[in-house]
């Protein structure tokens, strides 16, 4: 068998419908590619009666079920722990970039030798804020405002979900994580900070809204308390490398 080149971790809670609908687009583009990827498709407690299990197993994806829900980071780090490929990244199950972009994650991963790619919504070659609600907007520039005053300053857009990784950084930042929600984002960009890592910014272009977004009421508060977390973790020594 060839060797695995590329992985793409999915974390999905109840999305069963919402990955039937967009992983052909995805597949559609692996099978233009040169390269072996793979699929892992992280069921995050959904109970669902098997329907992301059935999704996964008729797109040949591989499959993880964490037994509760867990969060979108405890998710994700279950994919990348499992994943094989040299280069590694993540997105969400309503696939909601442009894949185009994905070639250009690879290529600076690869041939440029960065440490970290990530998609960023607010760089002026990217197509995102002007196609989604006030709300939406309004939640993620707040959002935004307290990262960079607190943790990570001077980094626009933590939580675009598309970000890629080397293997061995992977390796590195999701072998110290602990934030299970999704301001886990925001932790994987504070640790490759403060290790140094070379992080490259690229444009995106919106394909698909399907997928269940963050709530300000709901899951803001939760993200901002783990913002201080983060820092307590830091101060506390858990994220020194393994």
């Amino acid at each position: 068998m060839d060797q695995i080149y590329l992985s793409i971790i999915i974390p999905a809670f109840r999305s069963a419908t919402v990955l039937e609908k967009n992983l052909p687009e995805l597949l559609s583009w692996m099978k233009n590619q040169s390269f072996v990827t793979e699929i892992i498709i992280v069921n995050d407690g959904s109970n669902d009666s098997g329907a992301t299990h059935q999704v996964a197993q008729n797109f040949n994806c591989n499959y993880i079920e964490l037994a509760q829900n867990r969060g979108k980071g405890a998710a994700v780090r279950a994919g990348m722990k499992t994943a094989k490929g040299r280069f590694r990244i993540f997105t969400d199950a309503d696939i909601p970039f442009e894949c185009s972009v994905l070639n250009k994650f690879v290529r600076y991963l690869a041939e440029k030798e960065f440490d970290l790619v990530v998609g960023d919504r607010g760089l002026i070659e990217s197509d995102y804020f002007s196609r989604i609600s006030g709300q939406r907007r309004f939640g993620s520039g707040f959002f935004t405002f307290l990262v960079g005053r607190f943790v990570t300053t001077g980094f626009s857009d933590t939580q675009c979900g598309l970000k890629g990784f080397r293997a061995d950084v992977a390796d590195d930042l999701f072998g110290v994580g602990r934030i299970n929600g999704f301001a886990f984002d925001v932790e994987l960009i504070y640790i490759a900070l403060k290790r140094n890592y070379d992080i490259k910014k690229l444009p995106v272009q919106l394909r698909s809204q399907d997928g269940g977004s963050v709530s300000v009421l709901r899951h803001g508060w939760r993200m901002v308390l783990d913002l201080f977390l983060i820092k307590w973790n830091h101060v506390k020594g858990y994220y020194k490398k393994k």
